[in-house]
Order: structure tokens, then C-alpha cells, then sequence
């Protein structure tokens, strides 16, 4: 008797429990939850929004077509949005020819947000959006420079604020992207700034002329925006150095760099007698000691992109990683700094020793109101310390210690392969001449004549922070 009403017991139960399953397993819920998703837009966005149809000029529009925004917004980001915790995206108004004050948007509870959130995601959907249209864990950090250097070239800061560094930059006429890297996918950015009318006609988008590669870099920065803990990646870790071979980078400097850098390395390539600068002579470099994403970078992007000569060409798109990781690996092995002869010969001519104090030297100087800047920055322990993080490690495209010495001596470990040698901050018979406006003015844009390169894609606070703790060195 036990027996049966135990098994009457689990007849009744597996039923039951089925039945459970189905009205609360995760499927039912979303499905559920989506489906008061879209009730809820139909009640309290369509109003003002439209979610179908061809993309219109704002200026038919009350506010922005959102038919693809399942394509657009970052689920998180847009629950936040809906519950009033996040800033509007048009500073001046989106029909900024109506009024310039922005409109507050409607505040709705949590579980209404997050219906609304689910219902884009399953149901407004682009097809022209293609996925992983660009792999965000391959972006180095090198291509979020170059992305920024065409945000700025192209006039995307007219109409688009930013967040750079810690204050707020640029003109409030079209979307914020002040965090942008947290509230849109990449994708959608992507396609977006690949033809903005074919999402926002004749509403003042701008079509910018950039390459294939141009536009990859631009989108990536964007995304990077408001993301401290964007982890870029990092070539110089993956498996193509790692498997780096010599031998095959030997021919590669044969084919490619010959041409400017001689068979040998000595700078005397058939091309070199019309260059100015001239390429550099590798058999004097000690290239074994570089950091090798500084070398990574320098060929694979060119030479502009790391403030050095404009003749290097980027390589990277020629030779694709594995070449460009094999080209490292040869000169790596093969130029490890001048041979006796040459340094006896700098020795001789007082050419190369660094670290010598005064330094006879003479520098183009700062035009005069740069030449009379006195640092804006407080010499707090705070800054000094951020300006000796950039100079030991920081600093793009190579951290001031490898030339200028981890002492700030002149004796770093690119020195001895230099002429003129670099400065010794430590002099102060040098540094008292030198103005901070001098010291601005060179790092931000170089020094002709001389290894110093330009550091123009870094942020003016970090040189006036480095122009602070290179002044404690001569103290």
C-alpha cells in the first residue's frame, strides 16, 4: 500500500513539476518579459520614436530612429538609461533647430527597463549590422592612438564631446561620446561610421575619407572611451613571436629593408642617398635591447606613428604579423650594437658619451609664447609622481628611460648608439636654461637633427606632470 501511494505520490509530482518548469524556466521568463517589452514601447516610446521603416532626416523626426537599436546599445547601459542613471546624449537637443535646451527623458521603474532592454535586443535587429565585424581582443594600443589622431583630423570633436584624460573636450552638437566604449556595441559603431546617412540622412553627418584600416582604428578608439580597463591587445605575447624564426626574417630584411637600410645594416641602401632624415643605420643600434613593442610598433605602423621618420613605412599590412614578428626576431639577433671601430671613432670625436654635463649643444627654439610658458601644474607629489610613471614606463611611443637613463643621466640604453647623445637632466648647468615652455614645445613635437621623437598623441597634462619630475633631477 506504501508502495502505491508513493508512486501516486511521483504521478502526481512529475506533472506538476513540468509544469513549473515551463512557466518559470529562463526561455518562458524572457519570452514573457519581452513580450511586455514591446507593450511598453508601444505605450511610452513610440510617441516620440519610430521603430520601423527607412531611416528619415531628424529634421522629420521627433527623436531619434531606433528600429536597429537591439544593434546599437549595450543591454546594461540601456537599463541604466531608462531608469534616469545615465546623461543624455544630446547636450543641445536632438532637433537642435527647434531648441537648444536638452529634454528630459522619461524615468521608468527597474523590471520596466529591463522589458524594454530585452524586447531591442531580441527584436530590433539591422541585418546590415554585420557580427564581430571587428574583433575588439586584437586591438592594440598603438591603433587607439591612430584612431584618436583621426577622430581629431576629421573634425568628429566639432559635433562629438569626449571624455580625454579628466576633463571634457569638444563641440556638443550631435551625440556625446563621453563613454561611449560602455554604452554602444561595436558592431553598430562600425557599420555606422562606415556610411552615417545610410542611418541619419541629409541630418548633417559627416562623411569622413579613411581607409579600410582608417576606419578600423577610429571605431576601436571610440570604443576604448570611457573604458579605463580596456585591455588592448598585445602582438609581442602572441604566438607569432613566440614561434619568431630568424632565418625566415633574414630574407624578409633581404626583400624589404635592404632597399633603405642597407644588406648590412649601415643605412646605405640604394634608396637612402635621396632620404632626409636617413634610414637608420641598424649595424650601430643595439636592436636586441629595444622593448620589442616599441620594435613591433616602428614596423608595423611606420615611422610616423611612433614620432620618427615619415619614409619608414608601416609594414604591417605587407608582411602581416608573423613577418613582422619573424623581421624582429632577425635584427634582434643580428644588430647588437657598433663594432669596436665605430666606437672608438665616437670616443675619438667626443660624438657619442652621453651623459656629459654641460652639454654643448645647440636646439631649435620654441616659438616665443611657448618659449615663455611656465608649467600651469602644481609641483605636488601626486604630479611628480604620475610625470615619473610616464618617464619610466608610461610615455608612447617609447618611455624616456630607455634613452634619457632610468637616473635621468643621458645614459639610457639606446644612448651610446645616439649623436647627439640625449639630455642629461641631471646637469644643472643644462636644465637652468631651459624653459618649461622649451621643454613643452620639444617633447610634444620633437627635435629635428636628433633622435628625440614627437610625442604629440600625449595628453598635455602628462608632459607638464613629466616636465615637473624631470626638474626634481637636477636638484
Amino acid at each position: 500500500m506504501n508502495n502505491y501511494f508513493k508512486k501516486l505520490k511521483i504521478g502526481y509530482l512529475l506533472p506538476f513539476s513540468v509544469l513549473v518548469y515551463f512557466i518559470f524556466s529562463p526561455d518562458t521568463l524572457f519570452a514573457a518579459s519581452v513580450d511586455a517589452g514591446e507593450k511598453l514601447v508601444d505605450k511610452k516610446c513610440v510617441p516620440c520614436h519610430r521603430f520601423s521603416g527607412e531611416a528619415k532626416s531628424r529634421f522629420t523626426l521627433k527623436a531619434p530612429d531606433l528600429m536597429w537599436g537591439g544593434n546599437k546599445y549595450k543591454i546594461s547601459w540601456l537599463t541604466d538609461f531608462l531608469q534616469g542613471k545615465e546623461k543624455l546624449l544630446y547636450l543641445k537637443n536632438y532637433r537642435w533647430d527647434q531648441t537648444r535646451k536638452p529634454k528630459k527623458h522619461l524615468v521608468l521603474s527597474k523590471d520596466d527597463a529591463q522589458s524594454i532592454a530585452k524586447y531591442f535586443t531580441k527584436s530590433l535587429i539591422d541585418p546590415r549590422v554585420k557580427k564581430e565585424a571587428l574583433d575588439l581582443s586584437r586591438f592594440t594600443q598603438m591603433e587607439g592612438t591612430l584612431g584618436e589622431q583621426i577622430f581629431k583630423e576629421h573634425s568628429c570633436g566639432a559635433c562629438h564631446q569626449i571624455n580625454d584624460g579628466e576633463k571634457l573636450v569638444g563641440g556638443q552638437q550631435s551625440t556625446s561620446f563621453v563613454n561611449a566604449g560602455k554604452r554602444y556595441n561595436v558592431d553598430w559603431v562600425y557599420r555606422f561610421n562606415s556610411h552615417p546617412p545610410d542611418f541619419a540622412p541629409h541630418s548633417g553627418e559627416f562623411v569622413a575619407d579613411v581607409s579600410q584600416e582608417g576606419l578600423r582604428f577610429v571605431t576601436g578608439y571610440i570604443m576604448t572611451l570611457g573604458v579605463d580597463d580596456f585591455k588592448f591587445y598585445e602582438p609581442w605575447e602572441d604566438i607569432f613571436f613566440k614561434s619568431a624564426r630568424a632565418d625566415r626574417g633574414k630574407q624578409i630584411y633581404k626583400e624589404y629593408c635592404s632597399q633603405c637600410h642597407g644588406a648590412t645594416g649601415k643605412g646605405d641602401g640604394p634608396a637612402a642617398s635621396d632620404l632626409k632624415p636617413n634610414p637608420a643605420i641598424h649595424a650601430n643600434m643595439a636592436l636586441n635591447k629595444e622593448p620589442e613593442d616599441y620594435l613591433y610598433n616602428v614596423v608595423y605602423y611606420g615611422g610616423k606613428a611612433v614620432g620618427k621618420s615619415p619614409y619608414m613605412p608601416y609594414w604591417g599590412l605587407t608582411l602581416k604579423p608573423q613577418g613582422v614578428a619573424d623581421v624582429i626576431a632577425y635584427m634582434k639577433k643580428t644588430f647588437k650594437g657598433p663594432s669596436l671601430e665605430v666606437k672608438s671613432e665616437q670616443a675619438a670625436n667626443g660624438s657619442s658619451q652621453p651623459g656629459l654635463c654641460p652639454q654643448l649643444r645647440k636646439t631649435s627654439q620654441a616659438p616665443g609664447d611657448i618659449h615663455k610658458l611656465k608649467n600651469p601644474l602644481e609641483p605636488s607629489k601626486r604630479n611628480i609622481k604620475k610625470g615619473k610613471l610616464y618617464f619610466t614606463q608610461k610615455a608612447k611611443p617609447l618611455a624616456c628611460k630607455h634613452c634619457h637613463g632610468l637616473k635621468g643621466d643621458g645614459k639610457g640604453s639606446k644612448s651610446f648608439n645616439m649623436v647627439p647623445p640625449p639630455r642629461n637632466f641631471t646637469c644643472a648647468a643644462t636644465m637652468k636654461d631651459i624653459t618649461d615652455g622649451q621643454m613643452f614645445w620639444i617633447i610634444k613635437n620633437g627635435s629635428p637633427n636628433t633622435e628625440m621623437q614627437a610625442y604629440n598623441t600625449t595628453k598635455d597634462k602628462s608632459i607638464w606632470q613629466m616636465i615637473l619630475y624631470i626638474r626634481q633631477l637636477a636638484q
